[in-house]
């Protein structure tokens, strides 16, 4: 989605998704101890945390036994046109497999080779970048990223001084929701949306978790400024290389050529359809990454070694570790027989019912992208689900199924229906006023559209133009100004139809007049808070 997952204003999946529903129902309801790495001489290794229950020698085993039959029914559940899993246990890859087609209408099968869009497990993967810079120096999790990347700043100078990589990580600048996301619908590119992100309200500092893409982005950034080079390059350097990750990359024209590549479906009158192609390159960090299941099983494996992976340090512990640990709380536990979720530097972190840490990331396009990577620590178990559907709760109802059967031997619900019922179907209903409503039978009259037209502007979102055109009033606006319709509902009102990643249908447009009766500024329903009203410019 642009993973647009828990948004306060209530609109859709995004990815970039948003590592969504991993922080209600699978990481607000996982954990327990990390399974300590081999002792370092004159190093003391404390011991796992205890977990209440035990699992049986030879329990991982027989859950992987159970994975063709328990992917198969959610695959054929829900139509999802093609999926991928693959499971690391230790050094061992268990499991990778593919199901369904790479394409609808196309008889090329989804295999363990397969390249997905990542969406937001582009966070995690990228946040192991991050530290593996961090490990090389020159960069911290604590360095203030206007330090690295000068020209950054938000609207708060004292935050602009102070925020940090880590604290961009993890969603704690103040930053709104999804900050950033709606420009980029509109075709803006990454430096333009960096820099506009000064003009947007802040929470408080260090005391909010709002979940931001181009925020992480601005981090990522930061760190490859630091090392003199785009961010896809850094990422191939520092871990899709070492790690032999020959089939992933953060570089959206590198997926794009790709043979063996699955294409993105979303979900229309109960088929599976291609829309369009999610293009991420302006969030890379947050949600630009491609990968098939064998790369993320060694991704996987690295991430439980603690750094290491065949008997080589790709990522210093003491900067992995860091990013691992719970930086702030996600999910508030609400009644008291609810867990907290947390959120560390680009991954979730929760604690099970088990007692035991899961670490986990889902993602998402709702322009057909469906994503997680689940990690069991304790048991140095990693499970990861890549689709090639808009977000439905596939690739969380697997993970979620796979863990329950390592840690209980059964299934512990119908944890598909869980997750759509309670997690994503809201995710796609329209918030806006106007949505479910009939077109008013007396709507009271609108000016004459010349009333209208001019031109409308603020520093966010740039300059805006009102035309008629063909008889009927457009609003133009973007780099490339993209052209919308607006359809009369009543008096200075109007309708329209986003289009993009974070689109969910209709959102109102409502011209302002001021004391004079002249309209005066624009106000565009579905954008950021606080941004939304563009002026009027000139007579």
């Amino acid at each position: 989605m642009s993973d647009r997952f828990f948004r306060p204003r209530g609109t859709a999946i995004s990815d970039d998704a948003r590592w969504v529903v991993a922080t209600v129902l699978v990481a607000g309801a996982f954990g327990g101890g990390m399974r300590q790495p081999a002792a370092t001489p004159g190093v003391a290794v404390p011991p796992p945390q205890w977990s209440a229950v035990e699992i049986p020698a030879g329990r991982v085993d027989q859950a992987v036994a159970k994975l063709d039959g328990l992917a198969g029914s959610l695959h054929d559940a829900t139509g999802v046109p093609g999926m991928a899993v693959a499971v690391v246990h230790g050094d061992r890859l268990l499991y990778a497999r593919g199901f369904g087609r790479r394409r609808v209408g196309s008889p090329e099968a989804v295999d363990a080779d397969t390249v997905f869009q990542l969406a937001s497990v582009s966070k995690p993967l990228g946040a192991t970048v991050v530290a593996a810079a961090v490990g090389r120096g020159g960069i911290g999790w604590d360095t203030p990223v206007a330090q690295a990347s000068p020209g950054f700043r938000l609207s708060d100078p004292f935050v602009t001084r102070w925020v940090t990589v880590g604290d961009l990580y993890a969603h704690r600048s103040g930053l709104p929701d999804h900050a950033g996301d709606t420009l980029e619908d509109l075709g803006y590119g990454r430096l333009v949306i960096l820099n506009r992100l000064r003009h947007l309200p802040l929470a408080p500092f260090r005391a909010v978790h709002a979940y931001t893409n181009f925020g992480l982005t601005a981090a990522a950034e930061a760190v490859a400024v630091v090392h003199r080079m785009p961010w896809a390059r850094l990422s191939e350097e520092l871990i899709y290389r070492p790690l032999a990750m020959t089939s992933t990359s953060s570089e959206f024209a590198v997926y794009a050529a790709r043979r063996n590549k699955a294409v993105g479906h979303v979900r229309e009158g109960g088929a599976w359809v291609i829309r369009a192609v999610r293009q991420p390159d302006a969030q890379s960090p947050a949600g630009g990454a491609s990968s098939n299941v064998r790369d993320m099983a060694r991704w996987m494996q690295m991430v439980l070694g603690l750094g290491t992976f065949g008997g080589k340090e790709i990522v210093a512990r003491a900067a992995l570790l860091e990013a691992l640990a719970p930086q702030i709380r996600s999910d508030p536990p609400g009644p008291p027989v609810n867990r907290s979720s947390f959120y560390g530097y680009g991954i979730g972190v929760a604690i099970d019912g088990a007692g035991r840490v899961r670490l986990s990331h889902s993602g998402g396009f709702a322009l057909g992208a469906a994503t997680q990577v689940t990690l069991l620590p304790s048991e140095n178990l990693g499970i990861v689900t890549l689709t090639n559907g808009m977000p439905i709760g596939l690739p969380e109802a697997l993970n979620a199924s796979f863990m329950d059967l390592v840690e209980t031997g059964a299934v512990q619900r119908e944890w598909l229906d869980a997750f759509w019922t309670h997690a994503f179907a809201g995710f796609y209903r329209n918030p806006s006023a106007l949505a479910g409503q009939p077109q008013p039978v007396t709507p009271g009259p609108a000016r004459k559209l010349q009333a209208y037209t001019g031109r409308y502007a603020n520093a966010y979102y740039g300059e805006a133009r009102v035309v008629v055109d063909a008889g009927q009033l457009t609003l133009l606006i973007g780099p490339k100004p993209m052209r919308f319709r607006l359809t009369h509902w009543r008096g200075d009102q109007f309708s329209y139809e986003p289009v993009g990643e974070n689109a969910v249908g209709m959102a109102a447009v409502t011209f302002r007049a001021d004391a004079s009766g002249r309209i005066d500024s624009l106000e565009v329903e579905n954008f950021e808070a606080g941004v939304r009203v563009l002026m009027r410019q000139g007579s």
